[in-house]
């Protein structure tokens, strides 16, 4: 995961290839007129976004890297929403 001041980005990983498996972010058509890009709710919505899509590839289950940020307020929601979607991790 990412976070700018602006926005929140969220990618899958297959590390074994190289390939990205699935992405998310505020800047997506389906959360861009939904939520305010740097709300605690957005992250919510980029977690669970990011999980649907990701469960759609046919991977269930994943390691969160939380991209050196602190555990908590936003990055902890996306994390919540991921898993509160069907992700494994």
């Amino acid at each position: 995961m990412f976070r700018s001041n602006s926005h929140l980005y969220a990618q899958v990983i297959d590390d074994l290839v190289g390939k990205t498996v699935a992405s998310a972010s505020t800047l997506d058509k389906e959360l861009k007129k939904k939520v305010r890009s740097t709300t605690i709710d957005a992250a919510k919505k980029v977690g669970e976004l990011i999980a649907k899509r990701t469960l759609a590839s046919g991977v269930k289950a994943v390691v969160f890297d939380r991209g050196g940020y602190i555990y908590h307020g936003k990055v902890k929601s996306l994390a919540e929403g991921a898993r509160e979607a069907g992700l494994i991790f």
